[in-house]
């Protein structure tokens, strides 16, 4: 299935109100099963990684069962959080998922879980999904890992780290990848007055229990997406006029990709924060050359990388180490699709691209997906400027933003599904 994606006016006016953050509504769910005292979930993500999460959680906590077999699909996030939390709950789990996700290294996370006294056993190949977890009382102790690792295998530890007896430090060998995405981690377990602390190249947290504020009905609530919003702002980049407001976003915010408010003014999209979300116009800019590290917000760079070509400007991405491991090897899917444009895309050792656009890119015939969203999402925006772009397999955005198409038909967009129009 393909959605042909055109936007007659060419110009972004309105509002949006954005779902809830994905990486947020992950990380809550993990604190609230292993939480003593239970409270409620406001404006939790509609992801379909989070629905997964939910969904098993809800299950685990059931216990109606001596043995099960848990299928994430393709949901990275679930798997590795998953394989820590099982560790520590009382029973016997499969844990698997599709095809792309058993070729997904999970090797680090489980000899760091290993070493803390969990039993994990490879089903099929060495390093990779699934797993049999047999969970239990786990003694915790010191962990060395490296830090160019995904920090989801770092957030993963640390989100059991109160139920292990002996605690946890993590030593980090090497620069930190995208801290912001730990910070968010050890932040919220703040809030659940858990704390641990963070010194040059380690974390430790002491054995801790999980405890609610004492706020009589005391609710969580989950802001906005910054990641999803980075796709408003790719279209607000390549649009002829702007006047648009994001709902739902906070600032500051506990996401990191939130600093794309900041990365935008690069191309001219001025934002002003409001309590309820955030105000995005823009103004004259347009640089020859750009560089960015995204070291701290991979999933930022293939939108970036969209945007930058479309505006014909040479752009120097560097730490994009951890792309080869998502959904799909997104280096090479972006360099895949940027060359449909007509545009030249060096990579370098798997964590560096240069992206040189020709004087006028090209139209391509279809942007292919990859079974990954944000493929999806980032070249959608080139609706602006061609008269449409059509996108293979549009349905992968249930995976972070199931709304996102009908969020584009709001706003002007026409969205078709082969020479009719389609009501998605």
């Amino acid at each position: 299935m393909m959605y042909r994606v055109s936007h007659p006016s060419k110009t972004l006016k309105g509002a949006v109100t954005l779902s809830a953050s994905k990486s947020e509504s992950n990380r809550i769910l993990i604190i609230q099963a292993l939480c003593k005292e239970r409270f409620e979930i406001k404006n939790l993500a509609t992801a379909e990684d989070t629905v997964i999460l939910k969904e098993i959680l809800d299950t685990v906590y059931s216990k109606l069962f001596p043995e099960v077999t848990f299928d994430v699909g393709g949901a990275g996030t679930t798997m590795r959080f998953l394989t820590a939390y099982l560790s520590v709950k009382p029973g016997i789990f499969t844990l698997t998922g599709n095809d792309r996700m058993k070729k997904r290294p999970i090797g680090i996370l489980v000899d760091a879980l290993r070493q803390l006294g969990a039993d994990i056993e490879y089903l099929e190949k060495e390093g990779y999904a699934p797993l049999k977890i047999t969970g239990k009382t786990l003694k915790g102790g010191e962990v060395e890992i490296d830090g160019n690792v995904s920090s989801q295998f770092v957030s993963a530890l640390l989100l059991i780290s109160p139920e292990l007896h002996n605690g946890l430090t993590i030593k980090f060998k090497g620069e930190v990848t995208s801290r912001p995405y730990i910070d968010m981690t050890l932040k919220m377990m703040q809030e659940f007055r858990v704390y641990g602390i963070w010194q040059v190249n380690s974390i430790s947290v002491s054995q801790q229990n999980y405890h609610k504020k004492s706020d009589l009905g005391y609710t969580y609530e989950v802001e906005g997406d910054w990641s999803s919003a980075s796709y408003w702002y790719g279209i607000a980049a390549l649009s002829n006029e702007v006047d648009f407001t994001i709902k739902g976003l906070k600032h500051p915010s506990l996401q990191g990709d939130a600093v794309v408010a900041n990365l935008f003014s690069c191309f001219g999209i001025k934002t002003d924060y409001a309590n309820d979300g955030v105000h995005i116009s823009k103004f004259k800019l347009h640089p020859e050359h750009l560089g960015f590290d995204f070291c701290d917000c991979p999933d930022l760079a293939q939108t970036i990388a969209v945007v930058a070509s479309a505006l014909n400007i040479t752009a120097y991405f560097f730490g994009l180490h951890t792309l080869k491991i998502k959904e799909t090897d997104r280096l090479t899917a972006l360099k895949n699709e940027l060359c449909k444009l007509g545009v030249d895309v060096e990579i370098v050792h798997d964590e560096r691209i240069k992206i040189s656009p020709p004087a006028t890119i090209l139209q391509p015939k279809y942007i292919a997906t990859y079974d990954d969203h944000r493929m999806a999402m980032a070249f959608a925006a080139l609706a602006m400027k061609f008269d449409y772009i059509t996108i293979e397999n549009p349905d992968v955005v249930i995976k972070s933003y199931r709304n996102y198409w009908d969020d584009l038909k709001q706003l002007g967009f026409t969205i078709e599904l082969g020479a009719e129009t389609s009501n998605v």
